[in-house]
């Protein structure tokens, strides 16, 4: 059994869609983030960047328990654990690892700058709106030709490549992106996207998730309090 510390967000989604589509048994624990829990002394024993999601296995990889923290780290370990989804051989592993790694660099924290400013930053700076908006549609189209040449990031196979990504293109809409721009990162979305594991990934905790109205949960995710000393 896998202990996941998560919450409904696009990191959380890829452990709880990879633990359903290789049939992993786990248990979800809510590490709240708009309500501080990221922040508490026995999660951030597990994710010392206070940060989800985090992975307890009790079963490690020499039968003893092993704690880890960073999503791509954990679709790796998850991957070999079960020896899925990490391609076929050598050459499909590394193709997998170099998008796994594009999404961790770049897709991810861009695609969450433009969802930040467009939606939730409490002044829209022109700079920033522009910016990032015109990032979040420069990545969609280095999907667009790698998914224009393939059926998946890393050739004809599903892979965590494709699980590590697909979560953040869940809010295309707020990131300023147009999918009539983008037909072939569309067919590979809906296609993702009805698989019954990755449904049943992205109803995890999802009745949790609360809008982000109040003062002190922005402050918490946005604020002072992310910043403190800890």
């Amino acid at each position: 059994m896998i202990d996941v510390y998560t919450w409904p967000t696009p990191n959380g989604h890829k452990i709880h869609i990879m633990l359903e589509e290789c049939g992993i048994p786990y248990r979800a624990i809510p590490v709240d983030i708009g309500a501080g829990d990221q922040f508490k002394p026995d999660f951030l024993a597990i994710s010392p960047n206070n940060k989800i999601p985090a992975i307890v296995d009790a079963d490690g990889p020499d039968g003893k328990p092993i704690a880890l923290f960073e999503s791509g780290a954990i679709l790796v370990y998850l991957a070999g654990k079960a020896a899925r989804f990490l391609g076929d051989t050598d050459r499909e592993k590394f193709e997998c690892l170099q998008w796994l790694m594009f999404q961790m660099g770049g897709l991810g924290p861009m695609l969450g700058q433009a969802h930040h400013f467009r939606i939730y930053a409490p002044e829209k700076i022109e700079y920033a709106f522009n910016r990032y908006t015109n990032e979040a549609n420069r990545l969609y189209g280095v999907l667009e030709k790698r998914l224009s040449q393939s059926a998946y990031l890393a050739g004809d196979n599903y892979t965590i490549a494709d699980i590590a990504c697909f979560p953040w293109t869940r809010s295309a809409t707020n990131q300023g992106v147009d999918w009539n721009d983008f037909p072939n990162t569309k067919r590979w979305f809906d296609e993702i996207n009805a698989r019954p594991a990755v449904q049943r990934g992205l109803s995890v905790l999802a009745s949790s998730r609360k809008a982000l109205t109040d003062d002190k949960t922005r402050d918490i995710l946005f604020g002072k309090t992310q910043y403190a000393k800890r």
